[in-house]
């Protein structure tokens, strides 16, 4: 098995000849089929990797941070393709949200995968980490595992169990979101993708890729009163 883990300041995780792994800033969006921004983090990785045609495998919202996976040819993109349909890329997330969930379950709740398209099968599974009591209410820090590719669907899930993600314009609550951005400096969307996990597209050696939370996030959530056990490091 291969660990990659995020270096400070260099935004590639990991990269060899098939892949190349990226730690995306929130407020940036990965490709411009979803606005019309002049710098996308598509344009960026194909500048530093110098090939044209390197492929975004997965999507990760604007407002969300954290490891984005690339294909660097249409072939390798189709194997990622094919191994993500079927279960065998894992994704993990970090989410602040409204609230005190269970301590673990399973959101089983179908939903579209495209804007205005048929409702899909979706299913999430998350895990309870730690509560903080932050002015004004609890919030929880989860490990949210997406067991499928739908749109916005950690954000749509966890609304749906009534713990939506904080920071969250669309599915979230618009006063509790400004007042921790107010008493905690959290100014962005509660939501970082910290750990991928997948056997490599050519040699089928394990790969688990992982990169800490980024200061924009870490910092409100030590202000909240969340300690450092790991999982605000990606050690966990």
């Amino acid at each position: 098995m291969y660990a990659a883990c995020k270096i400070e300041g260099d935004p590639i995780i990991y990269r060899d000849d098939a892949i190349l792994v990226v730690d995306k800033p929130a407020g940036m969006l990965v490709h411009r089929g979803w606005g019309r921004d002049s710098v996308v983090l598509v344009d960026i990785v194909r500048r530093m990797s110098g090939n044209s045609k390197a492929y975004p495998i997965h999507r990760l919202d604007r407002g969300a941070s954290g490891v984005v996976l690339f294909a660097l040819d249409a072939g390798i993109a189709g194997t990622l393709g094919q191994m993500q349909r079927s279960g065998q890329i894992e994704k993990r997330y970090l989410a602040l949200v409204r609230g005190c969930p269970p301590g673990q379950g399973v959101i089983d709740h179908p939903i579209p995968g495209k804007p205005g398209g048929q409702r899909r099968a979706a299913a999430t599974s998350y895990r309870l980490l730690a509560t903080a009591e932050c002015r004004p209410r609890t919030v929880s820090l989860v490990e949210v595992r997406p067991h499928t590719g739908r749109l916005h669907q950690v954000r749509r899930h966890l609304k749906h169990i009534s713990h939506p993600l904080i920071g969250d314009a669309n599915y979230g609550k618009g006063a509790l979101n400004r007042a921790l951005a107010e008493n905690y400096g959290l100014h962005r969307l509660a939501l970082h993708a910290c750990r991928l996990e997948l056997p490599h597209p050519l040699s089928g050696e394990r790969l688990v890729i992982t990169s800490p939370l980024p200061d924009n996030l870490k910092i409100p959530l030590e202000l909240m009163g969340f300690s450092d056990d790991g999982f605000l490091t990606g050690t966990t």
